[in-house]
Parts: C-alpha cells; sequence; structure tokens
C-alpha cells in the first residue's frame, strides 16, 4: 500500500450508527423489512414517513427496546444486535431521548423529572440535582423557579422544554427525537426546534429525528430518511429531498392528498 494510501486510510472514520439490513416482525406481520441507515458523528438525521410504517420501530431497535430479527446495529463500530443486558444498558447511557407526548412523569417535579435518569445512575444530594435542573432548563429558556413545579403546570410548549431537558442533562452523545414538535404551534414549534439544534451543537451530539412536520425537518435535518414499507426508499441531504425523483418521497414532503402513498392506503384499507 502507498503511503498516499495509507494516510488516506487512516482518516476514515467510524460512523456513529450504522443499522444494516435491520428486520423485525410482530407474528405474521413484517414491520421492518431491511432498514439501513448511516449516520455520522455530530450529524443530524430525520426519518420520515406515513403513520405505522417502522419509524418508531427502528428507534426501539435501535435502542434495544425491541430486539431485532435479524441485520446488524452498531453504535461506534460495536456490535449492538445481540448484546446481553450489561452492555445494552451501557450503551443507551449513551443515548438521550424525548418523547412525541413528552411523557413527564405526573407526579414529580420539574427538578426530578429532569434529572431523574441521572439520580439513577450516581449519587447525587438534592440541592445538587435542584442546581442542575435549574442550570439545564434556564439554558433552555426557562425560568428558575420552574423546576418547583409539575407537569401539569406547564404549557404544551413549556413540557416540551422540560422534557427536552431532561434527554441533555447527562450530556449524553446521541439524542433522540420522537415528534418533537407534535402538538404545537407553528411559533412554539420553531422555538423547539431551535433548541434542538443549539442543544445538539452545544453538546457535539449526533441527532436522529421522526417527524411528520416538513417545516421542523427543514430547520433541524443534515440528512433525512424515507421509510415506506418498511425499508428506506430515499436517503439524503435535506436540502435535496424536494426533487428526488420518487413519488412516495414527493408526495409525502409536498403534502399532496393524491399520489402512491394514498392509493396504497387505500388499497390496504379495502384489504386488496
Amino acid at each position: 500500500m502507498s503511503s498516499k494510501a495509507k494516510t488516506s486510510a487512516s482518516t476514515v472514520t467510524t460512523p456513529k450508527i450504522v443499522m444494516s439490513g435491520v428486520t423485525k416482525s410482530f407474528g405474521d406481520k413484517q414491520v421492518l423489512r431491511g432498514i439501513d441507515i448511516e449516520v455520522a458523528a455530530e450529524e443530524s438525521l430525520a426519518i420520515i414517513g406515513t403513520s405505522g410504517c417502522g419509524k418508531s420501530v427502528t428507534l426501539k431497535c435501535l435502542l434495544g427496546l425491541l430486539r431485532a430479527d435479524g441485520g446488524s446495529i452498531k453504535v461506534d463500530g460495536k456490535e449492538m444486535i445481540h448484546a446481553g443486558r450489561h452492555q445494552l444498558e451501557a450503551m443507551r447511557r449513551r443515548f438521550g431521548m424525548t418523547f412525541q407526548f413528552g411523557a413527564l412523569f405526573d407526579s414529580l417535579p420539574i427538578w426530578e423529572n429532569v434529572t431523574f435518569r441521572l439520580r439513577q445512575q450516581q449519587a447525587m444530594t438534592r440541592q445538587q440535582a435542584r442546581d442542575l435542573a435549574a442550570e439545564t432548563i434556564t439554558q433552555l429558556g426557562l425560568a428558575a423557579h420552574v423546576i418547583d413545579q409539575y407537569p401539569a403546570e406547564l404549557s404544551g410548549g413549556m413540557q416540551k422544554r422540560v422534557a427536552l431537558a431532561r434527554a441533555i442533562a447527562d450530556k449524553p452523545e446521541i439524542l433522540l427525537f420522537d415528534e418533537p414538535t407534535s402538538g404545537l404551534d407553528p411559533i412554539t414549534g420553531g422555538v423547539i426546534d431551535r433548541l434542538i439544534l443549539d442543544s445538539v451543537r452545544r453538546l457535539g451530539a449526533t441527532a436522529l429525528t421522526i417527524s411528520h412536520d416538513m417545516a421542523s425537518v427543514r430547520r433541524i435535518a443534515d440528512k433525512v430518511a424515507m421509510v415506506h414499507n418498511g425499508v428506506i426508499i430515499w436517503c439524503g441531504p435535506a436540502a435535496e429531498m424536494d426533487d428526488t425523483g420518487i413519488p412516495e418521497v414527493h408526495q409525502f414532503v409536498h403534502g399532496l392528498a393524491d399520489g402512491p402513498l394514498t392509493l396504497a392506503a387505500q388499497a390496504e384499507a379495502r384489504g386488496d
């Protein structure tokens, strides 16, 4: 091998996440038929697709919350698909996640919600946890006194910020967002997207987002992958998703009422 080739090979970086040929079935229903995704370190990938296409199942397989039936899932080059419990737990500690409906604990004040996972993993005094929660939520534009309130006392947008604070409190390497702007008005959704971008950049994190909100996708994603019939039918830079030449992607991205996705849904409803 020439010295030039050696230098070139030495600069190749391992992707943060690689999912290859990942399959998952529930009984007779095959949801994932061979998912292929690659995400570089510090890259932001948005996964789009119609309801029920397998987006959430893909993330759950990545986290090991669901055991994939086949394929390969690597995080920093380490195979996780057959990992044991302790290895999976260690891997999950590197992830932070926000859920579609917040999934905050209604019975706990905000400071306990934000620091919940950290307090399970390491010894913290009550004051240390309160201080960390206050510091984290103020970074996201909330007043420090909010830490003593309960989720029910907050608006939807404020709850989304608290959920983001919980996801970033222990400074994870990888952030997963499940419909982060769901249920929010366009202005609040834009604010949440800006906070996500700021948090990802501040942490130097890799991000995967599931979203139906194309305005949000355009704001936060470097790369977009569309799932259809359990496979990725297109993946590329967000700037190129408006003109892929793929009818299903075109219909979804532009929110068109008529197209192959609509016809497929109608055929499924008829049982064809």
